[in-house]
């Protein structure tokens, strides 16, 4: 394989769609919420990307049964409020150099601008580094326009301005298709950056079922994110017995130490 390759396995014809980019990156957090959305509205698989620029590896599945590394476009037809068309772009990976994360956001814009989509929604975490309470407040936004800028205020996301980069694909998709003439917004979900965060995919999905006119029920995500503060608490706590412990062990190796001086 020397090119990036589109293995289409549905012929579609689309109305305008939104396209929503959801790889993964950081706290996966625009892969959970898209997965999530795909899983609730049965969107319908239509093509399969394979690249040369993905990882060189397969992941091992259930049964010892491998996965390619690849990207998948879903499409939903006349969905929301405003009846509009989606293609949805999930995967287990992204480009793995600077070169491959170029040609395959181009190779995809091309792709989809063929299906007749002119607007779009980038989603992913930003790292604090730090634990988050809760989903309120959890949601920045970045744009191609003025415009686009104004809608994610109506959404009252906070808009990051001056604030460094977007990294990855969903900034690089935003800076490729405003060169295009595409309209498109960046969603970010406030994360600390070192797990799968759930709620941080929940509050970035409550915003873009906002933009978008999607219903979409979160409870699924509500329990995955229960889950996961139990793992952390459950963690922390591991994490405080072995300080206790190793306090222990060298308060008792210094009265030894005493013992052997005195």
């Amino acid at each position: 394989m020397r090119t990036t390759q589109f293995k289409v396995l549905e012929e579609v014809k689309l109305n305008n769609p939104i396209f929503i980019e959801a790889l993964p990156g950081v706290g996966h957090v625009g892969k959970l919420a898209i997965d999530h959305v795909i899983d609730e509205l049965e969107a319908t698989k239509f093509v399969e990307i394979y690249s040369p620029y993905f990882p060189p590896q397969v992941l091992v599945g259930e049964g010892g049964i491998v996965e390619d590394m690849k990207n998948e476009l879903y499409y939903l037809k006349s969905a929301g409020g405003d009846e509009r068309d989606f293609i949805f772009l999930v995967g287990n990976c992204q480009g793995l150099n600077p070169e491959g994360q170029y040609e395959l956001c181009g190779s995809i814009l091309d792709f989809v601008e063929s299906l007749g989509a002119k607007e779009f929604y980038t989603l992913g975490g930003l790292a604090t580094g730090q634990p988050l309470e809760g989903v309120e407040d959890r949601v920045l936004g970045a744009a191609t326009d003025e415009e686009r800028i104004e809608m994610l205020k109506e959404a009252d996301i906070e808009i990051r301005s001056a604030d460094g980069g977007i990294v990855g694909a969903s900034g690089l998709f935003l800076g490729l298709g405003r060169l295009r003439g595409m309209k498109g917004a960046c969603l970010m979900g406030k994360t600390p950056g070192y797990f799968i965060d759930a709620e941080a995919a929940e509050a970035i999905l409550a915003k873009l079922a906002i933009l978008v006119k999607l219903e979409v029920s979160t409870d699924e995500l509500e329990e995955r994110a229960n889950e996961i503060r139990e793992m952390i608490n459950k963690a922390q706590e591991m994490e405080q017995e072995m300080i206790n412990r190793a306090m222990g062990q060298q308060q008792a190796q210094t009265q030894d130490d005493l013992r052997y001086i005195g």
